[in-house]
């Protein structure tokens, strides 16, 4: 069983300090996850804090069709489809907060470089229509399988592969545009 399972398993039963844990696990990720969404940092983390306010207040019971993450991603989503209807904006991810993993180099020319890299990068993923950010978040970030993705975006694993397949080619286009050489090896 998957740590995240048992977590809400206890805390289900009372335990408290379980809901703390899965807190603790997900929260960033999840403000990041809703970042995309809202492209507002305040809105993002009141999302986030929502989600784990409705597993407080709800206690929804966790069938385990899927991954606990993928279906505590998937409520977020709602959350934050909820919010955009109200708001009637359209969803984007922003990438602010992720961290490559680079190799780090004591050398302020390298790091100089890395940094000149990222922003690029992230230029480029800016550039991405919506669904092609989300579903790169999701697999590369996040590291959810095709079909884990694919249940959050209600798609097919069929679908999830097609898109991220299409969204790789379009950053590696949009990379090229932004003189970033080499970024798929």
């Amino acid at each position: 069983m998957d740590k995240s399972n048992e977590l809400y398993r206890r805390f289900l039963q009372g335990d408290n300090d379980a809901l703390g844990a899965l807190v603790n696990i997900y929260n960033e990720r999840l403000i990041l996850f809703l970042y995309g969404f809202v492209k507002d940092s305040a809105c993002a983390e009141d999302l986030a804090a929502d989600t784990f306010l409705y597993l407080l207040v709800k206690k929804p019971s966790f069938r385990q069709e899927s991954a606990f993450k993928t279906w505590l991603f998937r409520i977020a989503q709602n959350k934050a489809i909820d919010f955009l209807r109200k708001q009637k904006r359209y969803p984007e991810i922003s990438l602010d907060n992720i961290k490559t993993d680079l190799p780090s180099s004591d050398l302020p020319e390298l790091r100089l470089l890395q940094e000149e890299r990222n922003r690029k990068l992230y230029i480029a993923l800016q550039k991405l229509p919506g669904q092609y950010r989300t579903v790169l978040q999701l697999l590369y970030f996040e590291e959810m399988t095709y079909k884990q993705a694919g249940a959050v975006l209600r798609m097919s694993e069929k679908q999830i592969r097609n898109l991220s397949y299409n969204a790789r080619n379009s950053l590696r286009e949009a990379c090229k545009k932004e003189g970033i050489e080499n970024a798929f090896e």
